[in-house]
């Protein structure tokens, strides 16, 4: 998984209208690129409107939300309209953007062993390094700690 000084990896995904959305598009912003197993189910939903009820205060901090997992435009779609997602969901179908992260690896689900997104999530400076990672996700309350950390970067 990527650190803290790392180089963010460049990326290219269709948001959730077919449209192109490349990381350098947010050039000279503060970018908080987090990575989710599936639209609509309950962890997911949790983290998204969690990142929803704080976009305003992440905004304030001229920073942008990104959300990428490998669902189609159409999930996105859905799911964003359903919980009134502000920000950007990304479609990464082969998952190429989160191995490149480090957000993709082996897990378990009752006993069964398969590979998925790794719940992480990076803020990505206005140089294009990562400036703070953060592994094994909890949804709940997460978004305070992504503001928190933008807040002491902005200084």
């Amino acid at each position: 998984m990527l650190a803290a000084g790392d180089k963010a990896p460049g990326f290219t995904l269709q948001d959730k209208e077919g449209k192109a959305v490349s990381l350098s598009d947010f050039q000279g912003r503060f970018v908080v690129l987090y990575f989710y197993p599936k639209d609509d189910t309950p962890g997911c939903t949790v983290e998204a409107c969690s990142f929803r009820d704080a976009f305003d205060r992440i905004e304030g901090l001229d920073a942008v939300v990104l959300g990428v997992s490998p669902d189609d435009a159409a999930s996105h779609r859905k799911f964003a309209t359903k919980y009134g997602l502000p920000f950007t969901l990304l479609s990464d179908p082969d998952h190429a953007v989160a191995e490149a992260y480090g957000a993709w690896g082996e897990k378990s689900n009752y006993g069964k062993k398969h590979f998925g997104i790794l719940r992480s999530t990076f803020v990505i400076g206005p140089d294009g390094a990562v400036r703070k990672a953060f592994a094994k996700v909890k949804p709940e309350g997460h978004s305070q700690d992504v503001y928190d950390a933008l807040t002491a970067l902005k200084g």
